[in-house]
């Protein structure tokens, strides 16, 4: 069965890891999935992979938007969107590798989106289950921001993880941060989706739609210090306290 989704432009951001991305575009061939366009956001890689990139562009017909010099995820989101031109942008980063449930899902968001315009977003993928979800149906559910719950995964309300919005996105939650560290970028779109009242559905069994996967020989580019990441009991309970602190001054004060 083919999905065309012709409304829809599928935007990956790239940097030094074309075979992540050859793997992702054969993958969506597999699944017959057919978009808009194909925007592929090169952020400065080495030569040898914008080669293996132009090479990639003769099978699979994307547009390739580069720069000369590595600007951050910030700049590589913002002048992909800026190409893009249909309605609606689906944005996937190269390191992912969806399922097969994912096109009938994508076509399910598409679906809610279409009907309802006060809709920013449809998620796909979460490293942790949002903890505030109201179900809407076909494995979907809303999203919820609820200013009293304790738990500070309430905040990751907006993720770089594969999603569905509209292209119009700039225009109510503002650019991405461009000059600054890819996290940082990540919680200021974050912080404006909150502060701008964003709203989003979500697939509740998100790990049935995408895998993440980084190769030894293409390695996860992102590197974050030792506290992020480490799994102490007493580390990470200061770490929560800690960033439930941070993120509601930065919401409701800064």
């Amino acid at each position: 069965m083919d999905f065309k989704f012709s409304e829809i432009t599928l935007l990956i951001t790239h940097y030094n890891r074309s075979k992540s991305l050859e793997r992702l575009l054969e993958t969506m061939v597999k699944l017959n999935c057919y978009f808009f366009d194909i925007i592929v956001s090169d952020d400065g890689s080495k030569d040898e992979h914008l080669s293996y990139l132009r090479d990639l562009k003769k099978t699979y017909k994307f547009t390739l938007v580069t720069t000369d010099i590595n600007k951050g995820l910030g700049n590589n989101i913002n002048k992909g969107q800026d190409a893009v031109k249909s309605p609606y942008t689906l944005y996937i980063q190269e390191d992912f590798i969806p399922q097969d449930l994912f096109p009938e899902k994508l076509r399910d968001a598409f679906s809610y989106m279409e009907s309802d315009p006060k809709l920013d977003m449809a998620r796909f993928y979460a490293y942790v289950k949002y903890p505030n979800l109201v179900d809407i149906g076909n494995g979907f559910a809303t999203m919820v921001f609820n200013p009293y719950t304790l738990d500070y995964q309430k905040f990751y309300y907006y993720s770089d993880h594969p999603h569905l919005r509209r292209s119009t996105f700039f225009e109510k939650f503002g650019r991405y941060r461009e000059g600054v560290k890819s996290d940082y970028t990540e919680y200021c779109m974050m912080m404006s989706v909150l502060k701008n009242k964003g709203k989003s559905i979500y697939y509740t069994n998100f790990r049935d739609l995408f895998l993440q996967e980084n190769s030894s020989a293409e390695p996860s580019t992102v590197k974050r210090e030792f506290w992020r990441q480490n799994d102490n009991p007493v580390l990470r309970v200061v770490r929560d306290i800690y960033r439930y602190t941070k993120f509601n001054y930065n919401l409701l004060i800064k």
